[in-house]
């Protein structure tokens, strides 16, 4: 499983009809997507620095790329990094990225499926993070409770999950009908849907992240939110970061949309456009996302 897209909603689709997702050809936007995030993340990890005694072992359930895994190797110095994901190639892009950033000789790596491969840690967990892996896990109740087992005494798990969908352009573009984003999220929040009933072992759960990590044995539990703001006009990696989102999702959601809907982002994605997200002056990003943590006691 690899780091979250931008949204609420999770890793975007490449297929509506389907929500099998090739991690490996997304890598690159993977790693783009976490690196454009990467003052948000940088904030998180500051905050649970503070709230972590110093880990000797950091698991970051669902890592991706490995982005996100060697920030936790950077913000926490005196720790070993395991990045744990179901996708090898994704793995072998974060074992280079942890080695050519100098943290190569603490940071390790686990390819398996969640969470059943947790039980090849050879050390119990510190702090375990899930980036937006959680949801992609059928019983995700019974994965806290794993996830759970695998932490030391006094160890940590931080989720993040939900937070607030991106925007990227005001509510009327001056093309089309006010409002498009709205109405991606509307749909994307319906492929969400399907995705988690389509998942093998999927239980429907209240998502109270702080109920279910009690439901888990865990205590203490913490929310906090954090946003990216990158205001306009947003700069060359940015657009490029929202044009990857936008054009995902006119592939996506090509059928679902109307004949409106469809020019705007046709426009929006026209490079010799000037009202195209290349040009436009008014672009921005803005985003939050949650994390929730608590701890086991026992």
């Amino acid at each position: 499983m690899a780091h979250d897209q931008h949204d609420h909603h999770g890793r975007h689709p490449h297929d509506h009809r389907h929500t099998d997702i090739d991690w490996a050809e997304m890598a690159p936007h993977l790693e783009a997507q976490a690196e454009l995030f990467a003052p948000l993340y940088e904030r998180a990890l500051a905050w649970l620095g503070r709230e972590v005694t110093e880990p000797g072992l950091i698991v970051d359930a669902g890592s991706g790329p490995g982005v996100v895994s060697c920030l936790f190797a950077e913000t926490f110095p005196g720790a070993r990094v395991m990045a744990v994901d179901g996708s090898q190639p994704l793995l072998d892009r974060a074992r280079e990225r942890a080695g050519r950033l100098g943290h190569g000789d603490r940071f390790g790596t686990l390819a398996g499926e969640l969470p059943d491969i947790l039980e090849e840690l050879d050390y119990p967990a510190d702090l375990l993070w899930a980036g937006r892996s959680l949801h992609h896990l059928g019983d995700q109740r019974a994965a806290l409770t794993a996830f759970a087992a695998r932490l030391a005494p006094g160890g940590t798990v931080a989720l993040m999950e939900g937070g607030l969908p991106a925007r990227y352009l005001p509510r009327d573009l001056g093309i089309g009908r006010p409002g498009l984003q709205a109405r991606l999220d509307a749909l994307e929040a319906e492929w969400f849907a399907r995705m988690r009933a389509d998942l093998p072992g999927s239980v429907t759960v209240t998502e109270d992240w702080p109920a279910l990590l009690t439901a888990a044995g865990l205590t203490h539990h913490r929310t906090r939110s954090f946003l990216l703001d990158l205001p306009a006009p947003a700069s060359d990696r940015a657009r490029a970061h929202v044009a990857a989102s936008l054009d995902r999702l006119r592939e996506t959601f090509a059928d679902a949309l109307d004949a409106d809907d469809r020019a705007t982002l046709d426009r929006l994605l026209d490079p010799d456009d000037k009202a195209s997200v290349h040009h436009r002056p008014d672009l921005f990003v803005l985003a939050a996302h949650t994390v929730h943590t608590a701890v086991r006691t026992s």
